[in-house]
């Protein structure tokens, strides 16, 4: 079986490996640009577990942007409070959340608690009405870079039988042990940030309440917590063991016994175990995103402690961040050195997101407990952004310190009858007019001009009196002046004009 990419159109042009949430979002985003891409997985299904199951109010952001943000939002929930156990008793209730109520500019201010299979689940029923799909059981052995494009070979069926598949650009979103990683040869740079093994579970618990997040700090051998997931009626397991040289058994007798051992629960209070895994934590950072046509994402570029909730939010924005760019350059003829931006870009966040999420894993572990220290705004990811950018092109003087400037995130806010984030969502820049300025015409489909009424004013005050804002499809400032000079110049280099 040979699907190709084709001088005459036929086939794909972007193979992406592995159907995380990293992969569907990829997915999504060149789905709804009209790229053919074709995203294999080597798993029968989606992933199971529930193991990154908070969504970041940024990667909240981006779930609207793709049509997805309400049922996100139906499904899910805040983390509950948590509450501490000692000898079958309650000792004691705390939040390790700051919470936020919903503002203009951010109407998604908290953390969503949201099970890691149903975020998938969630994406790919999107990715299907977008008119693409999973390729299940197909595993990618290997890939030869040619002039052109990139050739990989993929086995499928039980059998193993090879294809050939060809792509223009082929991205390796494929977890920590990535195929595409390996077969580039690109290197990690990182550290074990703790050598004690350790175990997520998905179980049906019967015996707790499910208004807390419960949590046996101190029991003989290790720490063990279970916070129930919301809309469903199971919890999440995670523990500790504090003998580095222990092997977890994770088989359901396993986990019940581990359980049972930790806490007032007896053995038959675990109904059923959905699914476990083990794991030590680790943090790395891949020595380079892209080779040639080749790039990583997600989890294959970045691994975290799962601390802080970073990496799955991380790896779908990195998504978010490489799909307006391959589309740009497959379909409207932007120059490809566009995706080098990629890697500037996104490669210094992850390295931010994996500081924060060791900082927190090492604290926590100072205390040997599970952590009950408040979560900071920098978890949040909403003040990532590209400041001094090769795309942020700041033209105005003089400007306040606090002032939005190109390379922020673009703030939210109610515009006319509806809100800004209306206004962006969707694959195309938007160009906001604030104040007398004069507002260009810009012949370009992809992108869509708005003059903001000066009635709006806490959009006013978040942007400016008055000015000129290009809004990327990413949802950040890319350009921003006083007057429209040089605007046409940035949308040149994007080929937009």
């Amino acid at each position: 079986m040979d699907v190709g990419y084709e001088t005459d159109g036929s086939g794909f042009e972007v193979i992406v490996a592995g159907a995380g949430p990293t992969g569907l979002t990829l997915a999504c985003d060149l789905a709804r640009r009209g790229v053919r891409a074709l995203l294999v997985e080597q798993g029968g299904r989606l992933f199971p577990g529930s193991r990154g199951k908070g969504i970041q109010p940024r990667t909240q952001e981006v779930f609207d942007d793709l049509g997805v943000i309400e049922t996100v939002r139906a499904v899910g929930g805040p983390h509950p409070t948590m509450r501490r156990w000692e000898n079958g008793e309650p000792r004691g209730d705390w939040d390790m959340f700051q919470r936020y109520a919903p503002t203009p500019d951010v109407p998604y201010p908290e953390v969503w608690a949201v099970p890691q299979w149903r975020t998938q689940e969630i994406l790919h029923t999107r990715l299907r009405q977008l008119g693409g799909d999973v390729a299940f059981g197909v595993t990618l052995t290997g890939l030869t870079r040619r002039d052109g494009c990139v050739e990989v070979r993929l086995a499928h069926g039980p059998d193993g039988r090879e294809w050939i598949g060809r792509a223009a650009y082929v991205v390796g979103a494929d977890g920590g042990r990535s195929t595409v990683r390996a077969a580039l040869g690109i290197g990690r740079t990182g550290e074990t940030v703790d050598a004690r093994p350790a175990i997520v579970a998905d179980v049906r618990v019967d015996g707790l309440g499910r208004d807390r997040w419960h949590v046996w700090p101190e029991p003989k051998g290790g720490g063990l917590a279970l916070c129930p997931l919301a809309c469903t009626d199971s919890f999440q397991l995670q523990a500790h063991f504090d003998d580095e040289d222990a092997r977890p058994d994770i088989s359901e007798a396993g986990v019940r016994r581990l359980i049972a051992e930790r806490t007032h629960l007896a053995a038959h209070d675990v109904r059923e175990v959905l699914w476990a895994s083990h794991f030590r934590v680790e943090a790395a950072l891949a020595d380079s995103y892209r080779s040639g046509r080749v790039f990583l994402a997600g989890d294959a570029a970045h691994v975290h402690s799962p601390v802080g909730g970073q990496g799955l939010n991380t790896g779908v924005q990195d998504a978010y961040n490489l799909g307006w760019k391959l589309g740009l350059v497959l379909r409207h003829g932007a120059d490809p050195a566009l995706l080098d931006t990629y890697e500037h870009e996104r490669r210094p966040v992850a390295a931010e997101a994996l500081a924060v999420s060791t900082r927190l894993h090492r604290s926590a572990r100072l205390t040997d407990r599970i952590p009950a220290r408040r979560r900071g705004t920098v978890t949040r990811q909403l003040a990532v952004g590209y400041r001094g950018g090769p795309l942020a092109a700041e033209t105005r003087q003089g400007l306040p310190e606090d002032a939005l400037r190109a390379g922020d995130r673009a703030p939210d806010g109610p515009c006319g009858d509806g809100r800004l984030f209306d206004l962006f969502r969707g694959p195309h820049f938007t160009l906001l007019a604030f104040g007398q300025v004069e507002l260009p015409l810009v012949a370009s489909s992809l992108v869509v001009t708005h003059r903001v009424p000066a009635e709006s004013g806490d959009v006013c005050r978040a942007y400016a009196a008055r000015g000129l804002f290009l809004v990327r499809p990413d949802g950040y400032v890319g350009w921003a002046g006083d007057r429209p000079g040089g605007l046409m110049d940035y949308l040149g280099r994007l080929g937009l004009s």
